[in-house]
């Protein structure tokens, strides 16, 4: 006879059907959103060596790819743009005709309903690499890099985008970009601040990718060290206080017990970004037979859902989605 001490907690795993039913974390397409780096110089598609799979746009192949999301019923993705030209001052991100913002207009034709968030941060669009205005001796300037960072949202929001996510990690750019989105009548254009950015190794295909490696120094000025965990919630809650709508945990895998911590700080939606390390190194032993692509990509996906974010931006969307 059975020990009451002894419980069976096989009887809740022995089919699919009962394991679907019991199953405490669902992952979908609407918790996906997709990163695109489109490049205003280059016709069609260029695959990203550092990223297998993945591929730099241009402007013409944003309609094919709006409409294979559509598909797919991913709803939303990221964009990255690759300008024509760069500067100190990275002029280019708020040009009407920038990439980026032909970019939002090229994919809502193609696809009315997809939801555009617009990365904002100067890194891929100054000739130094920084995420800000660099002063003489090389640092970088937070206060005189808030109204550039300004004018870059409000003329995102003007060419369509859905939502503005400041990736710069430039303290009371939220509130900045609040209130000049606020005061260009987009009120109503939500905020998906990378509150929790880490200076991660992780970050290295997003470089080739991008464009966007640092000329001189690094990032550890303004992004934060990897070993704080508290600070990370008081970066977020700063964050909402200036009125994020969603806030976002980057990188995701190294960072779960981070995520953990801020979804049980705030009420707002968590984002977690499942980055190009990641997504790579994970591809990297998937091709070398190392792993079992597929079930690791569920895995991960699932992980990071179950540390609790609400979305997760992630370049397995496409790969994920087609084997739903």
């Amino acid at each position: 006879m059975e020990s009451p001490l002894f419980k069976r907690h096989r009887r809740l795993r022995g089919s699919a059907a009962i394991r679907g039913l019991v199953r405490e974390n669902e992952l979908t397409p609407s918790h996906l959103i997709y990163p695109l780096f489109v490049d205003a110089g280059l016709s069609g598609r260029r695959p990203i060596e550092a990223m297998p799979g993945q591929d730099q746009l241009g402007l013409d192949a944003l309609a094919a790819e709006a409409r294979e999301l559509a598909g797919l019923d991913i709803p939303a993705v990221l964009l990255f743009g690759l300008p024509s030209y760069k500067d100190e001052r990275g002029s280019s991100a708020w040009a009407r005709d920038g990439v980026v913002q032909q970019a939002i207009g090229r994919l809502k034709e193609a696809n009315p309903e997809v939801l555009v968030v617009g990365d904002v941060c100067l890194c891929e669009y100054t000739s130094h690499g920084h995420c800000g205005l660099v002063r003489a001796d090389g640092s970088v300037d937070n206060d005189a890099s808030l109204p550039l960072l300004a004018e870059m949202s409000v003329s995102l929001a003007e060419a369509g985008c859905d939502v503005i996510a400041p990736s710069d990690m430039m303290d009371g750019r939220v509130g900045a970009i609040r209130l000049a989105l606020d005061s260009a009548g987009f009120s109503e254009t939500p905020i998906l601040s990378y509150a929790a950015k880490f200076a991660s190794a992780f970050y290295g295909p997003f470089r080739e990718a991008a464009g966007s490696a640092p000329a001189f120094g690094d990032r550890r000025g303004y992004q934060m060290d990897p070993a704080n965990a508290r600070m990370a919630v008081d970066e977020v809650l700063t964050d909402v206080a200036e009125g994020a709508d969603m806030v976002m945990v980057k990188p995701a895998l190294p960072y779960l017990d981070v995520l953990r911590s801020v979804r049980d700080s705030v009420d707002v939606p968590v984002a977690a970004y499942n980055v190009s390390g990641e997504y790579s190194m994970l591809m990297a032993a998937a091709e070398r037979g190392w792993l079992d692509g597929p079930r690791a990509i569920d895995e991960t996906l699932t992980a990071i859902r179950r540390a609790g974010a609400d979305m997760i931006i992630t370049y397995h969307a496409k790969d994920w989605a087609r084997r739903r």
